[in-house]
Formats: structure tokens, sequence, C-alpha cells
């Protein structure tokens, strides 16, 4: 499964996995528990594979952040939690990633990724690499 089918829904922990669209919204199932829950137009939802973090240069996809981390921990989950100080985070950040921008970064954001990662390394969802472009799929 690729981060294209996976959801951040503000006010919910964890992260759901889409399941199919309904005239209201969709449903999705959480990757913590497995359990269904139907989402409204109205909630603010974000695709994984849509979200970027800034650098000094650009905004990187989180997809590349993660495939980062996966280099370094040769596939496995991180050493940081994401309970941890907000200074043991931040090293670990720029360990993995030199060129995050400290300003627009926050330690937060720094936790969300590493939660997110560790629990996508957890449930098996560890592709991630760049889907291929419509033009490809045909071809």
């Amino acid at each position: 499964m690729s981060l294209e089918k996976i959801l951040s829904i503000e006010g919910r922990p964890g992260l759901f996995k889409l399941l199919t669209q309904t005239r209201s919204g969709f449903v999705a199932e959480s990757l913590l528990d497995g359990k269904r829950l139907s989402v409204g137009i109205a909630n603010n939802v974000s695709l994984l594979s849509e979200i970027a973090i800034f650098t000094l240069e650009e905004e990187l996809p989180l997809r590349e952040v993660f495939k980062k981390i996966q280099d370094k921990e040769k596939g496995g989950k991180t050493p940081v939690s994401h309970k941890d100080s907000k200074l043991k985070l931040e090293e670990y950040f720029f360990e993995v990633l030199p060129e995050y921008d400290e300003d627009r970064v926050y330690p937060s954001d720094i936790k969300k990724v590493l939660k997110w990662y560790n629990l996508l390394t957890e449930k098996g969802i560890t592709d991630f690499a760049e889907p291929p472009k419509e033009e490809e799929k045909e071809a």
C-alpha cells in the first residue's frame, strides 16, 4: 500500500487507510485499532502523499523524509520516540534531514513525522517510493 491511501484526520489519533468514498465523504479504517469510521467532507483531512516538510531551499515531500529515515534505520523503527525531549527529537531530525528549516518545522511536526513513520513501519507499509505517473501507467 502506498501513501496515496493513507490519511491523517484532524482531531483523531493515528493514521487511517482510505477504504471508499461516499456521497457525504468517505469511509476510513484506523491503522491503530482497525475500527472503521465515516468521515464527512467538513473534516480536515490530509493525504500523507500531499504533506511536505520545509527545508531551507524547498518543500520536501513527506515520502522522501520517510525514505531518508528508512535508509538511516535500515528499514526499522526509529530509536527516538515521539515522546522524547524536544532537544532529542531535533537532534535526530537534523541527522536525517540536516537542511530542514528550524524556524518553520516545529517540534510537534517532528513528533508527528516520527510517530507516523514508526506506525507505518509497524504495519508493514514501507513503500515510500514515488508512484508512477499517469503517462507511465499507460505505457
